[in-house]
């Protein structure tokens, strides 16, 4: 028995002994893989090299972008899902296609989805690209932007000092497989955390924070931050993967570790310069140190034992700052801009522990305890930009801004992204460099830019003339912007940017719809039979019907081309004798030169010599035409008193007036109390008892005797009012007693002004629109005397209306050829530029006739190349580009042969021959001219001119050159300086011959086909 016990005492002991050997072995097993990582980088480095990414032909439906995380946000890889559908997926037709796609490996791919951050070999640096259409680098932006290149470039000094603080042994030496994610005392803290997280979910861990996932953390987590213990896993989960990308040994990811680090931390953010990142951005925003400068100081072996103390002063300071800027990542907001003097603090306190661990010696210490931290007080400037030399640059970014939908310049910068414009940079500066020789008067004079009709250099101050110039390129299925130049030292682009007043270039606009009238007229008449012709003819109530019809009756050959040739030689006066009611009134207009007053000339001839009469008296044919079109004839409307249309027309016309007085008086009182708005209409008033008490007591119809009182003899203080007085006339004024036009006919005001002041004392608070749908049986009250007027008085106002209804149809047609705004001005006189234009606009126009009426899409960028060498890399270029016919043919070539008439013979003739082509010949050229001299002019009775203002003066040359290239060419001038200048459109035109060297490069590339090889070249 006693035996047996001492062989299950014995067994027992056995068994402890072997399970306390094999927990030793366990424990040994795991001491040697918490120092060695042996058995991690055994296991991680096949899982992590079997993660990557190819790019593959088209698009990858099963892409996978990241949706969270400030890298990903700054360099734009979360957006890039939105980007991508705003390039590729409009319904009408998409611009782009995705051409090549990232596609990840199964492995990364499992590993993303099961919340792994990406890996591969994260950028440091990414920001916008953007390159020529040959690939010259015009504009390139890099943040963070001041970075170490590599691991020997940071000073020894600043590594050890890092590594001390956050992760002492990230660089150790003694075994390379070492995982740089995980210090396992850090890590038992993490885990411990994980209960009480359970319990307190917000709790912040504070273990496992080495240098690789901080990293991790400050790219890739939520806003930056570990919200708790499963994040922490995640970070150090994707650290440890990361670190064996490139095999088990770890030795040059711990060093890029280091690198990347201090090259990417996050520094909060200053106001005028940005998002901080990384210890050369610090050292910049906050204390103005450049880093160079940093690197070389802190590389210096510099002691307490030299002679000049200023090289150890100077180092002291560099350290401090670095060493408080690596302070200052675990709450920088806090310490870099909340509690500075904190921060100096914990500085001296770590140059105490650093100098006792030997990181630093005691002589730099004592100096950079010496040193108090300075911030800078400013931000730093950005370097300076000429936004001359950077205009098309800008215009392309901000073209940028609008097809990815990114809210700003700031944010564009920093997205990894390369673009290729279709800009041609050696002739770009080439323009750049001669306009911004203009403001010489010499250099000025030498490209013939004085005299008649030019500049006056003596007189003229030549720095306030803005010139502008762009050159399209026309392609097989685009068209290329090549050349968009200014001197105009400012953000503003006047080509795209703004409203001009371009006088006789929008005669090349009147004509194309007086073209393509004569054709919509051959298509509806031209297969009828003479006796059907004639027949129309006779009916026909406006004069372009009535031509076309008689013209077709009598040719032999009713081919549209015939017909627009013969639609050119129509004559009209010049006459600036008539009087022309247009616009709501009565106008008379001039011509710019007055030996073409009594000629009578054809549209051709108008046209090559820019005579205006012709074309006010065209626009009139065509508004005419456009009026015959409508439901109902305007001359049986006109003429009969009894047509039912007469009412219709009148009550749109009391309804459309009514409605722009309610809005003149609505600017004028909404931000006023009712106090201050009854007081500025009684103003308006020669103060007599009756005005004042109509104003009152429609104003405020329930106020009593005493407040009425109160008002009248406060605004007529030298009146004698009895209480019986002002007793008579608050009862004979109240409410209901008159109707509104009464009112404001006793008053001597507007009866909707009156209206809207008494509607304003009601509602103070109300809105534009609610005031106007209140007063829409106010309107037609307001104008009930114009129904019961004269037939001559109605008939005014009816043909203001028939006007208006027939600009609209203009307008449509405008707006169908690229016009950029949305209304036209209901005016003959929109022939000769009342209604404004934009350069870019009539740019357009052209290349749509170089295109034979079909609309191609101006492309500005060819291709973007998203996130390179990234997990979500995608290349973008342009796709199937399908045209839109907007223009007949006919009318093209028939606008086309006047165009080059224009150049050849007309106002434009000094450009001929300007550019040449490889024999030598005039490369053929047509163009349309215009000047426009913006005034406010403020009329007296009896149309007396009492005062006229300039606003500003413009001239434009609208151009094309051969068969591929078109575009403008404007010189303005803005404010009332512009009064001094004379210059018309000769100025634009003499400009493009003068800077036709500079352009002829661009014009001769590949001179012997044409942008689209397999079309007949068009304006020859």
């Amino acid at each position: 028995m006693a035996q047996r016990g001492a062989l299950a005492w014995t067994r027992r002991v056995a068994l402890g002994v072997a399970l306390l050997g094999a927990a030793a072995a366990v424990g040994f097993a795991a001491r040697e893989e918490m120092r060695t990582s042996r058995l991690q980088a055994r296991l991680l480095t096949p899982l992590a090299q079997s993660m990557g990414f190819s790019l593959r032909e088209g698009p990858n439906p099963a892409a996978r972008y990241p949706t969270q995380g400030p890298y990903n946000e700054r360099f734009g890889y979360s957006a890039l899902p939105g980007q991508l559908r705003a390039l590729t997926g409009d319904p009408s037709g998409p611009l782009y296609t995705i051409e090549a796609q990232a596609a990840l490996s199964p492995a990364l791919d499992r590993f993303m989805a099961g919340g792994g951050f990406p890996i591969y070999h994260e950028k440091t640096q990414a920001g916008l690209t953007l390159l020529d259409r040959s690939g010259h680098v015009m504009h390139s932006a890099r943040y963070p932007e001041r970075v170490f290149a590599g691991f020997d470039e940071v000073p020894p000094l600043v590594a050890d000092t890092l590594l001390f603080i956050e992760n002492r042994e990230l660089l150790r030496a003694d075994e390379p497989r070492r995982n740089p994610a995980v210090e396992w005392d850090r890590f038992a803290g993490a885990v411990a955390m994980l209960p009480v997280q359970a319990f307190r979910p917000g709790q912040r861990s504070p273990g496992g924070s080495t240098l690789a996932t901080q990293i991790e953390k400050y790219r890739h987590s939520p806003d930056g931050q570990t919200s708790g213990g499963v994040e922490k896993l995640r970070q150090m989960a994707s650290a440890s993967v990361r670190a064996y990308q490139d095999g088990e040994d770890t030795s040059e990811a711990r060093r890029r570790i280091l690198v990347d680090y201090l090259n990417s931390t996050p520094l909060t953010a200053r106001a005028g310069f940005g998002e901080v990142n990384g210890l050369g951005d610090g050292l910049w925003a906050w204390f103005g140190t450049d880093l160079a400068i940093a690197q070389r100081v802190l590389s210096d072996p510099t002691t307490a034992a030299t002679d000049d103390p200023r090289p150890l002063q100077l180092k002291a300071l560099a350290y401090k700052q670095v060493l408080a800027l690596l302070l200052a990542q675990r709450r920088p907001s806090y310490y870099l801009i909340q509690d500075r003097a904190a921060l100096d603090r914990l500085a001296d306190s770590h140059l105490r522990v650093l100098a006792q661990a030997g990181v630093i010696d005691e002589a730099l210490r004592d100096a950079a305890l010496a040193l108090p931290l300075a911030f800078r007080e400013e931000p730093p400037a950005p370097p300076y930009s000429s936004f001359i030399e950077q205009k098309a640059t800008n215009a392309i970014r901000a073209k940028l801004l609008s097809m990815l939908g990114v809210p700003g310049l700031y944010q564009l910068d920093r997205l990894d992204l390369t673009a290729r414009s279709t800009l041609d940079a050696p002739t770009q500066q080439r323009v750049v460099e001669v306009l911004g020789k203009l403001n010489d008067p010499a250099y000025a004079q030498t490209l013939g830019l004085t005299g008649e009709r030019l500049l006056d250099a003596k007189n003229n101050d030549l720095s306030k003339i803005i010139y502008s110039v762009t050159l399209y390129e026309r392609g097989p299925e685009a068209n290329y912007l090549r050349v968009q130049a200014d001197n105009f030292d400012q953000p503003l682009d006047i080509n795209e940017g703004a409203k001009l007043d371009l006088g006789s270039t929008a005669k090349l606009r009147t004509l194309l719809t007086y073209l393509e009238i004569i054709a919509e007229l051959h298509d509806r008449y031209a297969h009828l039979p003479k006796d059907a012709l004639d027949d129309v003819a006779e009916e026909a109530s406006d004069p372009l019907t009535q031509w076309t019809v008689e013209w077709l009756a009598a040719a032999s050959d009713r081919g549209l081309p015939g017909l627009l040739a013969a639609a050119m030689e129509r004559r009209y006066s010049a006459n600036p004798g008539e009087v022309f009611f247009t616009g709501g009134g009565q106008h008379a207009f001039v011509n710019f030169n007055k030996d073409d007053n009594h000629r009578i000339m054809t549209i051709q001839e108008a046209l090559r010599n820019s005579v205006n009469l012709p074309f006010i008296r065209l626009m009139r044919d065509v508004v005419q035409f456009y009026m015959a079109e409508g439901g109902d004839d305007s001359d049986d409307i006109l003429h009969d008193p009894n047509h039912p249309a007469r009412q219709a027309y009148l009550a749109r016309f009391a309804d459309k007036e009514g409605t722009d007085f309610l809005n003149r008086f609505y600017n004028e009182y909404r931000k006023r109390s009712p106090d201050e708005a009854l007081s500025l209409l009684a103003s308006r008033v020669r103060p007599a008892p009756h005005r004042l008490a109509v104003i009152f007591r429609t104003a405020r119809p329930s106020a009593g005797l005493g407040e009425f009182a109160a008002f009248l003899r406060a605004r007529l203080p030298g009146a004698v009012l009895s209480d019986r007085d002002l007793g008579l006339l608050y009862a004979k004024y109240g409410p209901d007693k008159f109707p509104l036009n009464d009112l404001g006919y006793l008053a001597r005001v507007h009866p909707l002004e009156l209206w809207m002041v008494a509607y304003l004392q009601q509602n103070p608070t109300a809105k534009r629109a609610d005031a106007l749908e209140a007063s829409a049986a106010v309107r037609q009250d307001s104008y009930r005397w114009l129904f019961k007027k004269g037939q001559a008085a109605q008939n005014s106002r009816i043909r203001i209306r028939l006007e208006s209804d027939a600009f609209q149809r203009i307008t449509e047609q405008w707006r169908s050829v690229g016009y950029p705004f949305e209304t036209l001005i209901p005016s003959l006189a929109t022939a000769i530029g009342s209604s404004a234009d934009r350069p870019a606009a009539l740019a357009d126009l052209v290349g749509l006739l170089l295109n034979d009426g079909m609309r191609q899409p101006t492309v500005r960028v060819t291709s973007l190349h998203f996130a390179a060498e990234t997990p979500y890399e995608a290349k973008v270029g342009l796709g199937p580009l399908n045209g839109k016919r907007v223009l007949r043919p006919e009318v093209c070539a028939t606008a086309r042969r006047a165009l080059m008439d224009v150049v050849q013979n007309g106002t434009a003739r000094r450009v001929w021959g300007a550019f040449k082509d490889s024999t030598g010949a005039p490369i053929p050229m047509g163009g349309k001219t215009g000047t426009g001299d913006h005034r406010l002019d403020r009329w007296g009775p009896g149309g007396v001119l009492l005062d006229s203002k300039a606003v500003n003066r413009t001239a434009t040359f609208v151009f094309y050159i051969g068969d591929r290239f078109f575009g403008t060419m404007t010189a303005f001038v803005h404010g009332p300086d512009s009064d001094q200048y004379r210059f018309t459109s000769a100025l634009p035109a003499q400009l493009l011959k003068s800077i036709a060297p500079a352009l002829q490069p661009l014009i001769e590339q590949n001179a012997t086909r044409t942008a689209d090889k397999d079309r007949t070249p068009t304006g020859l």
